[in-house]
C-alpha cells in the first residue's frame, strides 16, 4: 500500500472504536428519548441521523486526540486523563445535543435567533439534562476504556474481555 492509503487505513482503524461506541450509545439515548417523550408529538432522530452523529463524534474523538492539550496527563494516574477527556468530550456532545434540538426548531422558525429563543422557552430541560447525565456516564465509560487500552494495549484489553487471557504477573512479580 502507498503512504496515503496506509495513513487513511490507520485513521479508519483509530476512528472505528469510538464510532462504534457512539453508534451504540446514541441509539440507546434515542431509545430513551423516545420512551421519555412518548405521546408528546416530539419528532425523534432517525437511525440515519444517529449514525451520522456517531460518525461525527468518532471523527471528533480522532481529531481531538491529535491535539496536544487533550492527552495532558499521560504519566499521572488514569483518572486525570479520564476526567480531562470526559470534560472535553462531554462539551462536544452537549454542543451537538443542543444544536440537534436547535435544528429541529430552525426547520419551523426559518430564523436562527427565533429558533433559539423558541427552543430556550419550550425545551423540556428535565429531559435535556437527563439525556446529558446519561451521556456523561457513557462518555466516562468510554474514556476509562480508552485510557486502559492506551496503557495496557488494545490487544491485551481485548484479550481480557474476549480471550485468550494474557498471562498476568504473579503477586510477587508486581511491586
Amino acid at each position: 500500500m502507498n503512504s496515503v492509503t496506509t495513513k487513511v487505513w490507520h485513521e479508519f482503524k483509530e476512528m472505528l472504536p469510538p464510532t462504534i461506541f457512539f453508534f451504540v450509545i446514541l441509539h440507546i439515548v434515542a431509545l430513551i428519548r423516545s420512551l421519555m417523550t412518548h405521546d408528546t408529538g416530539i419528532s425523534l432522530p432517525t437511525s440515519g441521523a444517529v449514525t451520522i452523529a456517531a460518525l461525527v463524534l468518532g471523527k471528533s474523538v480522532l481529531l481531538a486526540n491529535m491535539l496536544p492539550f487533550v492527552n495532558r496527563f499521560p504519566e499521572k494516574p488514569l483518572i486525570w486523563n479520564v476526567g480531562w477527556k470526559t470534560v472535553i468530550y462531554t462539551a462536544v456532545a452537549s454542543l451537538l445535543h443542543y444544536l440537534e434540538r436547535l435544528f429541529d426548531y430552525w426547520k419551523s422558525a426559518h430564523n436562527l435567533a427565533a429558533a433559539n429563543h423558541q427552543l430556550l422557552v419550550e425545551l423540556d430541560w428535565a429531559h435535556f439534562f437527563a439525556i446529558q447525565l446519561l451521556l456523561v456516564v457513557l462518555i466516562i465509560n468510554y474514556c476509562v476504556m480508552a485510557e486502559l487500552a492506551r496503557v495496557i494495549g488494545r490487544r491485551r484489553l481485548f484479550a481480557f474481555f474476549f480471550g485468550p487471557m494474557p498471562r498476568l504477573p504473579a503477586a510477587h512479580e508486581v511491586s
